[in-house]
């Protein structure tokens, strides 16, 4: 068995272990269409026009993704939380510890990982360009997501383990559950509501 294999098959009982093993094999089986490419992109387009640029709400955006595309794909969607690292060093990361003590049951997440949209085995990541081209981003993200991707960029798609290719590698902790997903989802409408208030 190859390594991406072997690393699909930890991450599908990930997925298994939140949403059973049904979702686990649909989440392997899953290969992304041109037309679902288009939707993701159609989709992130219209959630970054909403979503305000709050610091510390990759979170609450990645959510509020996964919900968007779920509603807009026929495709197994899941909000993964991992570590996020750029060229060897980790620029988000937490231990397993904070995803004992229900990171994301709270109003306020605190997982101080990343968080990131998987469908089937492809990175759906909407929140590493808004961190990137925030002033409180890690410096390493900031000049790596620059110099790789450039300006006004909003949305990552890309196999899994392909990633590593550009410096980015993506290890996942815990895929959460949907009571979790709503209440991230309950954030990012309260922080849209505030946006569109002010």
């Amino acid at each position: 068995m190859t390594t991406a294999a072997k690393d699909l098959l930890q991450l599908g009982k990930l997925v298994a272990s939140t949403h059973g093993w049904p979702a686990a094999r649909a989440f392997k089986a899953y290969d992304l269409s041109d037309a679902d490419r288009a939707r993701m992109a159609g989709c992130a387009v219209d959630l970054l026009k909403v979503f305000p640029k709050a610091p510390g709400a990759s979170a609450f955006l990645s959510a509020a993704f996964a919900v968007h595309l779920e509603r807009h794909l026929s495709a197994p969607v899941h909000l993964v939380a991992g570590t996020l690292t750029v060229d060897g060093e980790p620029v988000y990361e937490d231990d397993r510890s904070s995803l004992a003590a229900n990171a994301f049951t709270a109003e306020d997440p605190q997982w101080q990982g990343h968080v990131w949209v998987m469908v089937g085995g492809y990175i759906a990541d909407i929140s590493i360009f808004r961190a990137a081209y925030s002033s409180n981003c890690p410096p390493a993200l900031a000049r790596h997501v620059h110099s790789v991707f450039g300006q006004d960029k909003g949305l990552y798609v890309d196999q899994w383990r392909r990633s590593r290719r550009l410096g980015l590698s993506y290890e996942p902790q815990y895929v959460l559950g949907q009571d979790e997903v709503t209440n991230l989802m309950g954030g990012a409408y309260r922080l849209i509501e505030q946006a569109n208030s002010c």
